[in-house]
This record gives C-alpha cells, structure tokens and sequence, in this order.
C-alpha cells in the first residue's frame, strides 16, 4: 500500500479575523496524519457507478484575465449539485449488511444532508437527517425529496447532541468530515484533476470542515508531489487558517460568514493534519469578495455557484502573483446549492 507522504510544509498566505468555537467530532477509524493513495483509488472505483465523472474545463475568460491557463473542476454538475455525495457514497457502501440494514444518521444543514439523503435512497437505506431550524428552505426541500426523515432542532449544536442518541439504537452516524471513508471518497477529485489536467501546477479548493481539501491534497501529492494546493476560507469561518496559526485544532466561538457550506466551528483532526503536511497555504477572503466573484462565474461561465464555492475565484484573485503564462490552475467549483431567495437577497443588499 502507496502511504501519502510529506512534500512541502505550511505557509500562511493571509489570514483575517479572530479565532472563534464550535462542535467537537471522533475520528474513530482513522489511521493517523494518513490518507493512503489506495483508499481513495478503491474509493473511485466504489462509487463510480453512482456518481458523476464531473470535467475539468479550461475557463477562455479567467485565463485572460490571470495571464495562465485556468480551470473550472465543475463539481456543481454533480449529484445533488455538490460533491459530497462522493464521500456519502463510499461511507454507505463500507459499510457491513447489519449497518446499513439499521440505517443511518448524519447533520447538516446543507450538501452534507443531500448528499446522505440521496446516497441513502439509491441504496435503500433508511435516512434521518438532523437540520437546525435555520436552515434554508431550498436545502430542507431537497432533502426530503430525496426521501429521508428530517428531524429539525432549535440548534446545530443541539443537532448534533442528538446524533448520540439515534447512534444508541443502531443507526450509523455519518459524519460530514470526521472520517476516513468520506474524506477518500472526496479525494477522488483530485485524481480526476490530474486525469484531465496532467499538467497541473496549482489547485485551489474550498476548505469548511477540511475533508475535500485533505481528500483533494493526498491525492494530487501522491500522484503529482510537485501541485501545489491552496486552500481558500472566508472571514467569520476561517477553522482552518486560525488552527494552523496556532499550531493545533482550535474552534470558532461564532460562525458569521454567509458562506453557509463552509460554517463548521472546527475542522476535523485528521483533516488538520492532512492540511499541515501538503497544504501550500490558506487564503482567507472577505464575504463581498466571494459574492462579487459568484457574479462573475454566473455572468462569464455561465456557471451558477454559491459563495463557498466562488470563495476559490476570490483566493486565485490574491494568488496570482504565484501564477504564470506556463502554469496551469484548477479552480474547484465545488458546488451550486443556492436558493434564488438567497441569490436575489445578495443581488438586493448590493454585495
């Protein structure tokens, strides 16, 4: 079995904001600090029958406008809009006949609970998806649409107090960083990018709880030890650049940015570790920043995101000084779960 091994070491390009707290997770399968090349290989061939093999397109607009060869991993064609339904699928399908026979558990107020939910329905698992009552109205539709019991709490944190309680009668907890399965399974992008773009240099990818960032990062250095990986964040939901600033796991006191899919109050330990060991750097850009670059995905690539998506646009905005006519970037679009209430109310407050 191939380890993923260290490349090159952290360095913070910028980090805004204060450290803020949140919920706690269990890695409970995980080997430490590792991701190994075969988990994620087995993870693409596991899930491929149920999953979109999304492309990687060069971007004519973008790449003029940065001077290098641009682009769009366009995971927001992907099932339920968003590319967690690629860990979804290979936790589910790891999972023993007893445990799926009892059914599953997950949190989210966002892709997280789509992607269980529908991952769940293709394989006749039975799904409760636990949503704080502030979740958006698209996400609760679509959710139950896909066939699963939403159960709704006043909450996040109470959401996930009583995940505890459907796990002591025999549900699977599903959690949406915090585990080995589901981070392979979002590795599988990264292979992907380096099918398509073998020439890759740089990659930028959205980090909220650090499974697609870790997934994406151990699979490109392992195949491509030369890409480099930067991480991109928003203020008021920055976990991940505020923990490699201190050296360790912190939570955030108070999620505030809008970018709703990338709220998690703690990235997940090993998420961290993969993040310290491969990532190139993190960005962290403000609200405004990524709604303007949302704008122009919708009005240049005609590609409708959402702002945890657009935040990499943002990211590669403050990085280009590390790009050149010869490199070749991919941005990860990593999903278009937007409501049009929540388009119009950005267009509205003009951001």
């Amino acid at each position: 079995m191939l380890a993923v091994t260290p490349t090159e070491p952290f360095v913070p390009v910028s980090i805004l904001g204060d450290p803020l707290s949140g919920m706690n997770g269990s890695l409970e399968n995980a080997k430490p600090e590792v991701i190994e090349l075969d988990e994620i290989q087995d993870a693409a061939c596991r899930i491929a029958p149920y999953v979109k093999r999304t492309p990687t397109l060069i971007d004519t607009f973008l790449s003029g406008r940065f001077g290098t060869n641009l682009y769009l991993k366009h995971e927001e064609l992907q099932r339920t809009s968003a590319f967690k339904v690629r860990g979804a699928f290979n936790k589910l399908l790891s999972l023993s006949s007893a445990e799926r026979n009892g059914g599953v558990v997950a949190v989210s107020a966002g892709n997280h609970a789509q992607a269980v939910a529908y991952a769940s329905s293709k394989l006749g698992l039975k799904s409760i998806i636990l949503m704080p009552e502030s979740t958006p109205s698209n996400y609760l539709r679509k959710t139950e649409s896909y066939g699963a019991e939403v159960k709704l709490f006043p909450t996040i944190t109470d959401a996930f107090a009583a995940a505890s309680e459907y796990e002591a009668e025999g549900y699977v907890y599903v959690h949406p960083f915090e585990d080995v399965e589901v981070i392979a399974g979002q590795g599988t992008i990264g292979l992907e990018i380096a099918e398509d773009v073998p020439e890759v240099t740089d990659v930028v990818v959205s980090i909220g709880g650090g499974g697609l960032c870790g997934g994406v990062a151990a699979a490109l250095k392992a195949v491509k030890p030369s890409v480099k990986v930067w991480g991109a964040e928003t203020h008021g939901a920055e976990s991940m650049a505020v923990s490699l600033a201190a050296g360790h796991v912190v939570e955030l006191e108070k999620v505030t940015s809008i970018a709703r899919t990338l709220g998690a109050p703690r990235v997940g330990d090993l998420n961290y570790a993969l993040a310290e060991r491969y990532l190139n750097g993190v960005t962290v850009v403000n609200d405004d920043e990524a709604v303007r670059e949302m704008f122009c995905l919708l009005e240049n690539a005609k590609v409708l995101t959402e702002p945890a998506t657009a935040c990499t646009l943002a990211a590669a905005e403050r990085l280009k000084d590390n790009f050149g006519p010869d490199s070749h970037v991919v941005l990860i679009l990593c999903g278009g779960n937007i409501g049009l209430e929540e388009l119009f109310g950005l267009v509205t407050n003009g951001r």
